[in-house]
């Protein structure tokens, strides 16, 4: 069984609208599981656009003032489990 993910939307009636259509080489039946977010679960992609522009823009600044670290000092500073 091969497994492809795509987002959806589920209506009103219940009935699933794909965002994207599934690319197959075949009408077949299809096995559906559906994970739906918790009103609790705080989702990483739910960071505001704005945010993630201005975080982009201060990089582009940063790099562009010479304000970089070597990778090597990065790679060292991560905590990895």
């Amino acid at each position: 069984m091969k497994a492809i993910k795509v987002m959806a939307t589920v209506d009103q009636q219940g009935q699933l609208a794909l965002d994207t259509p599934l690319v197959t080489n075949q009408n077949s039946r299809v096995e559906v599981i559906v994970l739906i977010s918790e009103a609790t679960e705080s989702d990483e992609d739910d960071e505001p656009k704005a945010k993630i522009l201005e975080s982009l823009r201060q990089s582009l600044q940063d790099a562009k003032a010479g304000k970089t670290r070597p990778i090597s000092e990065l790679w060292d500073s991560l905590d990895v489990e």
